[in-house]
């Protein structure tokens, strides 16, 4: 037994580890725009506040190509069949070019009465429909990493993404210093270099994938009923991603309520938020992957025993994540503003999101194992129902009127405390019966 347990434990590692790395790198595209925008000042901050809230909906929404794919090519590389394995993931990869020019095109159409959905004055909004309306052409690139990081992580392979988001992060950082302040562009270089950087991931990844499909023998055109089972598959999956994007939407729409420097203040909160679970979520990371791969070799017990042991180590990490936030809440805000009363106005919230980094550590691996049984539908109601909780708990939060650090720092407890308990509640649920168990290819 103790032999079988150190073996999952470094198949855990091997996962989580790179994912960790590739996922922190994702969110950093955040953080390097947030933290050279506020020093613009808190306008440009707040919008692009709006701006992210905006992308992060529609990336988020698509988020499906990954948490779809992973699974389905897991389930077969499982079952020994790495060759529909890799053409499974190709697909998903068509789908998401599709989708993302669809979504591009529909973008920069609308980014005006998106950006007037949230009801910023006149200088906040100019700046997030500038951000916005560069960045959206970066929409399929974003969605085509997605797909081929999902074949990837379904092939047990979280390594090459690792040095694909490392170096995608780093060319990120040098040309948004080149474009904002070398060129002075401002806010729009910020977004023409993400978007360059985006690009430039998309190639690395086709190279990786045709390279893999040559090995295993499979085609890289996209086979028509291939590309419709992703959609069909990732149905559920979207509609899951729906719950959770309403979810912080309605954050943001209750904190630009609030104010300008509240919604300033809340982007730097939330920035750390994202950073902070997606390095929790490289575990649910390596439960998907694990998780399918059981599933698809008919192994019920292995299953078993990876939900137990990533949920164990969940907690701690989300020790360990809500420490670090803690130690640094205090200096937090001056790294994004440079601001000394934009620190004093969101170090509470950190100290709340700090606490709540445990369970949220455990939802995280919770859903992640869900996903990699392909458990869609269930998320997908369950999404729902968790909303019935939270958008209560934001009436309150907004009804209250509080202002200021208090008033960060109620949505905060709101969000990680009303929200992510609901989510646990119907997690645990859901694991702690067969049903969601469905082994075969």
């Amino acid at each position: 037994m103790s032999t079988r347990r150190a073996s999952l434990n470094r198949d855990i590692l091997r996962l989580a580890v790179p994912a960790f790395g590739a996922l922190v790198a994702e969110p950093l595209f955040l953080l390097v725009d947030s933290a050279l925008i506020g020093h613009l000042g808190v306008a440009p901050l707040a919008g692009l506040g709006i701006a992210g809230a905006v992308l992060q909906t529609i990336v988020g929404l698509m988020v499906f190509l990954a948490y779809s794919t992973t699974p389905a090519v897991a389930r077969r590389f499982g079952a020994g069949d790495p060759t529909r394995a890799v053409s499974v993931g190709i697909d998903g990869m068509w789908l998401a070019l599709a989708l993302g020019a669809l979504l591009a095109l529909a973008g920069s159409l609308a980014t005006p009465l998106l950006v007037g959905a949230f009801g910023a004055d006149a200088e906040v909004a100019g700046h997030a429909e500038t951000y916005l309306g560069i960045s959206v052409w970066g929409l399929p690139a974003m969605l085509i990493v997605f797909a081929a990081t999902g074949l990837l992580r379904g092939m047990q392979d979280t390594v090459t993404p690792l040095w694909i988001a490392g170096i995608g992060f780093g060319a990120n950082a040098l040309l948004n210093v080149v474009f904002i302040y070398g060129l002075g562009w401002g806010i729009a270089g910020s977004a023409f270099g993400t978007v360059v950087a985006q690009w430039g991931m998309v190639a690395a990844y086709v190279a990786v994938v045709g390279r893999l499909a040559r090995t295993h023998a499979a085609s890289v055109r996209p086979q028509r009923e291939g590309v419709r089972g992703s959609a069909r598959s990732g149905g559920w999956m979207f509609l899951r991603t729906v719950s959770l994007r309403a979810a912080l939407l309605a954050t943001v729409a209750v904190a630009s309520g609030q104010g300008a420097a509240e919604l300033a203040g809340w982007q730097v909160v939330f920035t750390i938020f994202s950073a902070s679970a997606f390095a929790l979520d490289a575990l649910a990371i390596a439960a998907q992957a694990l998780v399918g791969k059981g599933l698809g070799a008919g192994d019920e017990q292995e299953v078993q025993r990876v939900l137990r042991r990533t949920t164990a180590w969940g907690v701690w990490f989300g020790v360990v994540v809500g420490a670090l936030v803690a130690a640094l809440s205090g200096v937090i805000g001056l790294v994004f503003t440079g601001d000394p009363q934009i620190a004093a106005l969101v170090q509470p919230a950190l100290l709340v999101l700090a606490v709540a980094q445990p369970l949220s550590a455990v939802v995280f691996v919770l859903d992640g194992v869900l996903i990699g049984a392909g458990d869609a539908r269930y998320l997908a109601l369950a999404g729902a129902l968790n909303l019935v909780v939270f958008i209560p708990a934001l009436v309150v939060v907004a009804a209250l009127g509080v202002t200021g650090a208090a008033g960060i720092a109620w949505l905060a407890a709101a969000f990680s405390g009303a929200y992510m308990l609901a989510r646990l509640a119907t997690l645990g649920w859901r694991v702690r019966g067969r049903t969601w168990m469905t082994v075969g290819s």
